[in-house]
């Protein structure tokens, strides 16, 4: 049989839901996290302690003894956590993406083999993600050709400059026949072309982060490949680490 997918922990939930909730500025700077959160969420005293101890973790709060929990300020130095796709998804929250290069059809015999593709035809976009006007990242996003059709008529991909709070992702989630579920994920280290240091704004051969994921459904059905370079420091990866077997 094959194996069943965990349930997501309840702690995991709810720092999943409070990291949204900051990342929208629901709590302002010097505003303390709300004392009574185990009753509005219908969880245990515990359970929101070990949501807050992930969020510590991730720099997004902070606790001062005796007065409670704060949502650390945002005029330090950004830095984003991923570790999962509904991570990525929320990138729409505090970012924006502003497109370089619109959504176009082109052969690409490289990308179409990561694809698993028949065909050396993809559609393939890339853009900048910014916070705050600064860029942190730039994607290159290729497309299978029956996946790159659903976002033709976004009209936001395909004008030049165009600036939106869009996530690739996030767009295909809602048109595609079944739900991304996951993505295979390599992190390298690589030298800033002239072309992404103009974008990321710093000197060409610097290192930067270089994330390559392979987006695929619930089926199996890889539906998008995408590569960033990041800057380092706004960078921060995130996962779970269990026993075998438990």
């Amino acid at each position: 049989m094959p194996e069943q997918p965990q349930r997501e922990s309840t702690y995991v939930r709810l720092a999943r839901e409070l990291r949204t909730a900051i990342l929208r500025h629901d709590y302002p700077d010097g505003v303390r996290l709300p004392a009574e959160l185990a009753e509005t969420y219908g969880v245990s005293r515990q359970t929101v302690r070990r949501a807050f101890q992930d969020l510590v973790t991730e720099g997004l709060v902070y606790r001062v003894p005796g007065r409670g929990t704060f949502a650390t300020p945002r005029e330090e130095q950004y830095l984003r956590q991923f570790g999962s796709v509904d991570d990525l998804m929320g990138l729409s929250i505090d970012t924006r993406m502003d497109v370089v290069t619109p959504l176009h059809r082109r052969v690409d015999v490289e990308a179409a083999g990561r694809l698993g593709l028949d065909t050396d035809r993809v559609h393939k976009l890339a853009f900048l993600r910014l916070h705050d006007d600064v860029a942190f990242c730039h994607t290159s996003v290729w497309l299978p050709p029956a996946v790159g059709q659903l976002l033709e008529k976004v009209e936001e991909l395909t004008l030049p400059g165009s600036s939106n709070a869009f996530t690739v992702i996030g767009l295909l989630d809602q048109r595609l026949p079944e739900p991304i579920a996951e993505a295979e994920q390599s992190i390298t280290v690589a030298e800033a072309t002239p072309e992404i240091a103009q974008h990321l704004g710093c000197e060409p051969g610097r290192a930067v982060l270089r994330i390559d994921r392979a987006y695929q459904t619930v089926g199996g059905r890889l539906v998008e490949l995408a590569i960033s370079h990041f800057l380092p420091e706004h960078y921060s990866y995130r996962v779970r680490l269990r026993r075998s077997g438990q």
